[in-house]
């Protein structure tokens, strides 16, 4: 089995579109989190989102920017960053060695709607290119194409945890020599009129916060109400050891571990048991032990049961460790990014762990007394430690965790 490293990464978040800005945003708690535009939503409740300031004909002309849904949008870009991170222009031989693994919850959600809404009240006229704006591998076929990338594809679909999956998929199918090169991540674009009215009415919002809009989000806090909704997408560059040292690359961290796990409980409601079998199945793959990883980025949604969940599971996993390990959820600024979360986070903890920081859980002013962990309220960090965790877990029991350690050769 060969080794898998990090040597590029990408993102587009409401919080930062460059690597620089991301993270100092997460260690200085600045929130990408605001009011929906009455233009986008007018519904029953005020609700927030993590919306991005995008601006498609700065990196296409407006007649090709109009290809691609916003989600192959910010895929493209996130990837075009993460190219550009990771110094790589792969030859015409290389690209036969090259793939593609991306995660998405919902794909191209605003050509879906867009769709939709044409033809209920717009007189029954679709756009001809809905079908391949809208599927669901839309945005994996848009990087692949767009890169000339000819390896190993694959578009991946576990609600929250799609990519979290996406990379893990891609990182066994390098130690197994199937590829030399992967693009793995994961990008989503679902704050549509539609999609907040649904996720609203499964009571499954945070609602805005009266005081200040941008502290709506509040994991693992005895205040919080629930998720809020994110866009965004993350991606990195994994190769074999081989491919980046004949390369001369340079290597954020090397990916060491990926437990993959179902709860077999209920389509909805999380089961610390399976959370906790995919954090032990990725620290056994990496040969780690729990006391060897120095930070955690939960998946800490806010949701009243959720977080209590979580810290049960860590629990279970760190035992004695559990109260000594640093842990946070930078969804309290970014928002949940669904299909993309797993990516944007794994990439907040390889950089934590570059850096040396790790960021605070934003808005943790008073936490909740059954989430009793240390999930580093409102202040980041100095981390010392050589491995980091990121969890991921889904809708339907779907599970996802990654391991990722300082690379040494």
């Amino acid at each position: 089995m060969r080794r898998v490293v990090v040597t590029g990464m990408g993102v587009v978040t409401p919080i930062g579109q460059s690597l620089s800005d991301f993270f100092s945003s997460l260690v200085e708690k600045r929130s990408g989190i605001r009011r929906v535009p009455e233009a986008l939503y007018s519904g029953p409740s005020s609700l927030v989102a993590g919306l991005i300031d995008f601006d498609a004909t700065a990196l296409w002309p407006p007649h090709q920017a109009a290809q691609y849904d916003r989600v192959s949008q910010f895929a493209l870009a996130a990837v075009r960053h993460a190219f550009a991170d990771a110094s790589l222009t792969a030859s015409s031989d290389d690209t036969r060695h090259a793939g593609v693994y991306w995660g998405t919850g919902l794909g191209g959600a605003a050509t879906i709607e867009e769709s939709y809404r044409l033809l209920h009240l717009g007189g029954g006229r679709v756009r001809p290119s809905s079908v391949v704006l809208g599927m669901n591998n839309a945005a994996a076929g848009n990087i692949s194409i767009a890169n000339g990338l000819r390896g190993p594809l694959l578009n991946v679909s576990t609600a929250c945890s799609s990519s979290a999956s996406s990379i893990g998929e891609a990182y066994r199918a390098i130690r197994a020599g199937y590829a030399d090169m992967i693009v793995a991540g994961g990008s989503e674009a679902l704050v549509t009129y539609g999609n907040l009215r649904a996720w609203d009415a499964m009571q499954a919002l945070a609602h805005a916060d009266p005081d200040d809009p941008s502290r709506s989000c509040k994991p693992f806090s005895k205040h919080r109400r629930g998720i809020v909704l994110g866009e965004g997408a993350g991606a990195l560059i994994l190769e074999s050891e081989e491919h980046a040292v004949r390369r001369g690359a340079r290597v954020h961290a090397e990916l060491a571990g990926y437990g993959n796990a179902a709860d077999a409980f209920h389509i909805s409601k999380p089961d610390a048991e399976g959370q906790a079998r995919a954090m032990c199945a990725a620290l056994a793959e990496a040969k780690l032990h729990p006391g060897d990883v120095g930070y955690v980025n939960a998946h800490g949604t806010a949701t009243i049961v959720g977080d209590v969940v979580e810290t049960s599971a860590l629990k279970r996993v760190f035992g004695v460790d559990a109260s000594s390990v640093a842990v946070s959820s930078t969804k309290a600024l970014h928002g949940h990014l669904m299909g993309a979360t797993g990516a944007v986070e794994m990439i907040a903890a390889i950089c934590a762990l570059e850096q040396g920081v790790a960021p605070p859980t934003a808005h943790l002013d008073c936490p909740d007394p059954a989430c009793d962990l240390d999930y580093l309220p409102n202040e980041a960090r100095p981390l010392d430690s050589d491995a980091v965790m990121s969890n991921s877990f889904g809708f339907g029991g779907m599970n996802a965790v990654l391991v990722a350690r300082r690379y040494s050769n």
